[in-house]
């Protein structure tokens, strides 16, 4: 079974922040994962040839989202990388991804990453999604590979938050 190919499109900010968890996935995936600045103005000429070939969808949640338990038929998944204020911001701004299928996924347990503030109720990370796309298309061995890297690499950023103060 071929690896589904992963798309990551990531906001400008998220590639100099060390809580990305993008980078995990381009690691653990290799060849299977690429990642595209998103850009409002000029969209990544590679992404819309691959669009108007279709077999793309996107992952994002809402109306109208199927439930990514069969992703027959899809080659490549599109994941926003940002946080979720810049998710949606990236989605509304870009009239070609409201042209992609989209899926949505159904996590079975709630995030894990913590890091960052506003962060939307059972919204998973970029890491956790491909995790749980994985697991969905049988990669259990690769979903494994990031999952240890995304624990991993937890550890060290949550020793590096400030402590908070009880209230």
């Amino acid at each position: 079974m071929s690896l589904l190919q992963i798309t990551l499109l990531t906001h400008p900010r998220e590639f100099s922040k060390r809580s990305n968890t993008g980078r995990l996935v381009l690691e653990a995936l290799g060849e299977a994962a690429e990642q595209l600045r998103w850009d409002r103005i000029s969209p990544p000429a590679t992404l819309l040839e691959e669009i108007a070939a279709g077999g793309v969808a996107l992952c994002y949640p809402g109306a109208g989202a199927e439930e990514a338990g069969d992703l027959g038929g899809v080659r490549r998944l599109i994941l926003i990388d940002a946080t979720w204020q810049e998710a949606r911001k990236m989605y509304q701004r870009s009239p070609y991804l409201r042209q992609v299928p989209r899926v949505t996924l159904l996590p079975q347990a709630p995030s894990r990453y913590n890091l960052r503030k506003h962060q939307r109720e059972a919204g998973l990370c970029t890491a956790e999604c491909v995790i749980e796309i994985l697991r969905t298309v049988g990669s259990h061995a690769v979903a494994d590979r990031l999952e240890e890297r995304f624990l991993a690499c937890l550890k060290p950023l949550h020793q590096a938050l400030p402590k908070q103060q009880p209230e």
